[in-house]
């Protein structure tokens, strides 16, 4: 059945609708009439044939739309300082991306009395920046735990009771949660905005991130020292594929680097380069959490630093897509990139 290029989303589903009631009423049609079965069976086939082709004609419409093939996504210019510097970065682990409304962190209980703490204290050390991830109850992250940057370290159970007293402990005394111990994290974390009830198009490409992300991780045995999480908003919908990486110095502290427009060709890029190397990928580098003043903040962090003591800076045997010249990566430090000016309000 030759099938016409869709012009639309709204013209696919009514081809689609229109494409499934025409191949119901034949093959009734010719049952009645007491065609053969060996009929009936042609037009299954062809019936199941012209289901995947109006499928892959939408998948590729919300491609071009919302996916990789997206126009901006072919522009040339900087993403650079398209992110605000900020001090701290606060993960709350919360169910998972398919339950999150828009705003989860006004809708639900737990998100909402927490972000409203953060609003409503003018005393915080530092601007710290809010955003769920997933947590799953009998995963490594369960519902309400707290992950926290630069310090590297985990709060367990928070619940909407606790907010008060660890805002007050942790974020404006500077002091350890009184209720609970911190637990120390290790290796490389990395979050992709797949928020798809707050827009599509991380809703399209952030999942897909996620599942290559995890393929090539287990793929070169790194599954014990880089982890990654899907998360919410993260600011900047029109960048998505948006993720943020943080890989421990030799310090122990993680400065979160922010990417856009990654696409699954990248994944091998982040990998090897940015946790490998702590080297910055300049045609995709948003920012970065620390301020571009301060000290010490020179690179993309250390190596991933995995939980049994090895670094994946050590496999020898990881390969790296070579970059097309018109998408040349020079190899300069985050001191480079901090010196650029101007900053961009985030969309």
């Amino acid at each position: 059945m030759l099938i016409c290029a869709p012009r639309s989303s709204s013209f696919l589903i009514a081809a689609q609708f229109r494409s499934r009631t025409s191949l119901r009423n034949l093959v009734s049609a010719m049952a009645g009439n007491g065609e053969a079965k060996s009929s009936l069976s042609v037009n299954a086939v062809d019936s199941s044939k012209s289901q995947v082709d109006l499928d892959a004609a939408i998948s590729a419409a919300n491609n071009s739309k919302y996916g990789f093939q997206r126009y901006e996504m072919k522009k040339k210019k900087s993403l650079a300082d398209s992110v605000k510097p900020y001090d701290r970065h606060l993960f709350l682990c919360y169910k998972d991306v398919e339950t999150w409304p828009s705003h989860v962190e006004t809708l639900d209980e737990l998100p909402r009395v927490l972000a409203d703490a953060l609003k409503s204290r003018d005393d915080i050390q530092g601007k710290v920046r809010l955003t769920v991830c997933e947590g799953r109850d009998g995963t490594e992250s369960s519902n309400g735990d707290i992950l926290l940057f630069p310090d590297m370290i985990r709060y367990r159970a928070l619940t909407h009771l606790d907010v008060d007293n660890f805002v007050e402990d942790v974020l404006v005394k500077g002091l350890t949660w009184d209720s609970r111990a911190p637990e120390a994290l290790t290796g490389s974390h990395i979050f992709v905005c797949s928020h798809a009830s707050r827009d599509k198009r991380c809703g399209v490409c952030g999942p897909v991130l996620v599942d290559v992300l995890n393929k090539e991780i287990e793929l070169r045995g790194l599954k014990d020292q880089v982890f990654v999480r899907p998360c919410s908003h993260t600011g900047g919908h029109k960048y998505a594929g948006n993720l943020i990486i943080f890989s421990p110095n030799s310090e122990g502290k993680a400065a979160g680097h922010w990417y856009g427009y990654v696409t699954p060709d990248d994944v091998p890029l982040l990998l090897e380069e940015h946790i490998g190397k702590g080297k910055i990928i300049e045609r995709l580098w948003r920012g970065q959490m620390s301020s571009p003043k301060e000290e010490g903040n020179k690179d993309g962090a250390g190596c991933c630093q995995g939980a049994n003591g090895s670094s994946c800076c050590m496999d020898e045997k990881v390969e790296v897509k070579s970059e097309t010249a018109g998408n040349q990566q020079s190899q300069s430090t985050l001191g480079k990139l901090a010196a650029w000016t101007g900053i961009w309000g985030e969309k």
